[in-house]
């Protein structure tokens, strides 16, 4: 609790008030791997068949709109069974997983994701074959979320 006072400390003890030290999530791109690696397990990704639309630059990170389309015929023979979301720099990688049917029409997802800085967005689509697609979007973040100073 650097910078604190000890005037300080005793006058938050005295309102009830309790004091945390704090520090960020320290993310890293292999915490997305690893988690992109317990979906996927051992299984090869490959790119292609998909794409992810998300604004190369975002003024805000707390929204910023995201969406992931996966060619497919969503037949019962070919459809796509899940769109997982991941992000490197966030305390936690994995966005959000989207499970789908053959009975889903059209295999695209919209949603808003939280940002906490500049940082790779990747998407993982599984195949009712069980294979796996991917593919990634760099995103400039200048206002970041999920980190912010509170007063």
């Amino acid at each position: 609790m650097a910078g604190v006072t000890r005037r300080e400390v005793l006058h938050y003890a005295a309102a009830g008030t309790v004091l945390l030290a704090a520090s960020p999530a320290a993310a890293t791109p292999q915490a997305m791997q690893e988690a992109i690696r317990k979906v996927v397990g051992s299984a090869k990704v490959m790119p292609g068949r998909m794409q992810i639309t998300i604004a190369p630059l975002s003024e805000n990170g707390n929204t910023v709109p995201c969406t992931v389309t996966v060619e497919s015929a969503m037949t019962p023979q070919d459809h796509v069974k899940a769109i997982h979301i991941f992000n490197e720099k966030n305390p936690q990688p994995n966005v959000i997983s989207i499970h789908l049917g053959p009975r889903a029409g059209k295999a695209s997802v919209s949603t808003r994701i939280r940002l906490s800085e500049t940082q790779t967005v990747t998407a993982i689509a599984q195949m009712s074959d069980g294979s796996f697609r991917t593919h990634s979007a760099n995103v400039i973040v200048t206002q970041g979320a999920c980190l912010e100073d509170t007063p």
